[in-house]
């Protein structure tokens, strides 16, 4: 009897905690109708976002699945498990988002606790005046200025992926393309911004590559993670789940201190990123009880937020580059005539400057340029902006309000597939970008770097590096589909960034006279 009452119990209880949660999700589930506001018909637990729940799609095409449904809207609303969320699909109301009225919108409503996630103090996540200051500071670490001072380090790391592929181009072997890309930038990523000498392409186990490699290879427990942070975060945050793994943080904190130590013992100064962090380290080089944000806005940077930077720079710019550079001798094998025609702009240029790759002259090359616009059209790394509102904001032209603390998306792929903008979006055309057909189209329908106050800061960075590592391996080297390339390819489910499912493989071979 006793064992029979412990179960009936037990029963209960769950038929008790199902029944709150089916009336909990019933409240929330009528949030946008209660608003007005076009939406989907949402489905227990995950509202609208199953494909993404069981991995079925990629987050790119699930938004851009939204954006489609609701053509001719100016926004929409979907629900992500239990959140409601504002799809912002009109280019005007994109523009208001994330420029014209950015004091409604200026923080991205990732949340994070910095005692689980040492790591999450960082220009990507931080909000509010702290995040101003912070991003006002670190600025002059990425102009054009800046950019001429670092990309030495990005040809010298050019040329080794030049031998690299001279024995693999001598056989014209078939090659997985996107992880020796990723080798490529992640030597110029750790020179740039831990002032560390990795040489991963002679070495692909080494332990720098290793950790990058762990930080953003797709796996269930990362996804799970990944979704987590993105729905519920604060049921992530209260169970003491970090996104980053505690193991991981560590390495990258422990890396970032001896670097620092090193350079400081030895007085080594250097161009590079790490530089400035260390200059704003000893600058606000304060205890932790008395960090804080000034009323200047001053920012109280500490040893693990220098971390923070640190890693976000490193992910953000050698796997982002990589997959870029990836995509783009992938489609550029597809279509022969566009790769012949790039080559043709880079012989051009290189034998201006006596056959040296220079800054001067990849800004010259503006076909090579439309051809990475393409790109990033067709396979934006980042295919979402979020935003989150900050004070009330009414929707212009409209009676619908979005409340303080609602989430806003911007469908960067649905835009960069909507044939208004771009016709026959599959193809890949990159004279969409010259500078007559640019003027077209609004210019908020094309968002690789997201845009305004908190347009990505490494940008210049990720394209030139990118256009680097096309310079040298188009003047040397002929790309081609093989047996082995996906054709057509599916993007990975289980990442947040666009990858090609099955890795990216192509024939390399020495370039025809």
């Amino acid at each position: 009897m006793e064992i029979l009452s412990w179960i009936l119990l037990c029963a209960t209880l769950v038929v008790g905690l199902l029944g709150a949660l089916y009336l909990y999700f019933s409240v929330k589930y009528k949030y946008w109708k209660k608003k007005g506001v076009p939406h989907l018909q949402p489905t227990f637990p995950a509202g609208n976002v199953s494909d993404l729940m069981y991995s079925r799609k990629s987050i790119g095409e699930v938004y851009a699945d939204f954006y489609r449904k609701f053509e001719g809207q100016r926004f929409a609303g979907i629900y992500q498990f239990h959140s409601p969320t504002l799809l912002a699909l009109d280019p005007e109301l994109i523009k208001n988002v994330l420029v014209k009225d950015f004091d409604h919108f200026h923080d991205r409503g990732f949340p994070f606790d910095e005692k689980i996630e040492p790591l999450g103090a960082n220009l990507f996540q931080l909000n509010g005046a702290k995040w101003k200051s912070l991003r006002n500071k670190l600025s002059p670490s990425l102009t054009s200025g800046k950019m001429k001072m670092m990309i030495q380090i990005m040809i010298d790391c050019g040329k080794e992926l030049g031998k690299y592929l001279e024995d693999p181009a001598r056989k014209q072997d078939i090659v997985e393309v996107k992880d020796i890309l990723a080798r490529f930038t992640t030597d110029i990523i750790a020179s740039a911004a831990f002032g560390i000498q990795c040489n991963c392409l002679k070495n692909p186990n080494a332990e720098f590559r290793e950790w990058g490699r762990k930080l953003i290879e797709p796996s269930f427990n990362q996804k799970f993670r990944d979704l987590l942070y993105l729905t519920v975060p604060d049921l992530a945050i209260s169970l003491g789940i970090p996104n980053i793994p505690s193991h991981l943080a560590n390495f990258f904190i422990k890396v970032v201190e001896e670097t620092v130590g090193h350079r400081e013992k030895n007085n080594i100064k250097r161009n590079d990123f790490m530089q400035l962090l260390i200059q704003l380290l000893n600058n606000n080089n304060i205890d932790e009880e008395e960090k804080q944000v000034t009323k200047g806005g001053d920012v109280a940077i500490t040893m693990t937020e220098v971390a923070a930077q640190s890693v976000i720079f490193f992910v953000a710019g050698f796997e982002t580059s990589a997959t870029t550079l990836s995509f783009c001798l992938y489609e550029l094998a597809l279509n022969p005539d566009i790769q012949d025609r790039l080559r043709e702009e880079i012989d051009t240029v290189l034998e201006k400057y006596d056959g040296n790759i220079t800054y001067e002259g990849i800004q010259e090359m503006s076909y090579l340029d439309n051809v990475l616009s393409e790109t990033l059209r067709k396979h934006p790394p980042a295919p979402f902006v979020f935003r989150e509102c900050t004070k009330e904001y009414k929707i212009p032209d409209s009676e619908v309000v979005v409340d303080t603390g609602s989430k806003v998306l911007v469908p960067i792929m649905g835009l960069h597939y909507d044939p208004k903008y771009f016709p026959d979006p599959t193809r890949f055309d990159p004279d969409r970008f010259t500078e007559e057909v640019k003027k077209t189209r609004h210019h908020y329908s094309y968002l690789p770097f997201g845009e305004g106050p908190r347009i990505c800061i490494g940008m210049r960075f990720a394209l030139l590096q990118t256009k680097v590592g096309l310079v040298t391996l188009l003047s040397k080297y002929q790309f081609n589909v093989c047996e082995k390339t996906a054709v057509p390819f599916v993007y990975d489910p289980k990442s947040l960034i666009l990858f090609m499912k099955g890795g990216t493989w192509l024939q390399v071979k020495n370039r025809s006279n």
